[in-house]
């Protein structure tokens, strides 16, 4: 089995409001959008829009233990962990393990995630 695939599309363009769904919890603060995923291993590549003015401080910081990769495709989004506002076309390759967020917006800011959550990294193996 592979990634899902559609072909051509624009998932920020309005008539595709649709498909974006809010994150439990963080309704009205922050949404989020599956563009592909294997359901045998469940990686995926979504993109996550922060709304202004969002904060996921209630949820506090958050590990994997699997690897992923995030490029800020528009705005700016503040982590916690490292002190730092990445801005649009910054990208960051997390290890499994490393500690992210709590984010906070001043504006809104949309995030391309890729994710390996069947590339689990042990403990034993780090």
């Amino acid at each position: 089995m592979s990634k899902s695939t559609t072909t051509y599309w624009n998932p920020l363009v309005p008539d595709q409001r649709i498909h974006w769904t809010p994150i439990k919890g963080l309704e009205g603060m922050v949404e989020e959008i599956t563009l592909s995923i294997d359901p045998v291993t469940g990686e995926y590549t979504r993109l996550t829009h922060f709304l202004p003015g969002a904060d996921t401080s209630s949820f506090g910081g958050k590990t994997h233990a699997y690897s992923e990769g995030v490029f800020i495709v528009s705005g700016r989004l503040y982590d916690q962990a490292f002190n730092r506002c990445l801005e649009a076309r910054d990208y960051a390759s997390r290890p499994p393990g490393e500690r992210h967020g709590p984010f906070k917006k001043d504006v809104g800011c949309v995030v391309l995630e890729v994710s390996f959550p069947s590339r689990v990294v042990s403990r034993e193996s780090s």
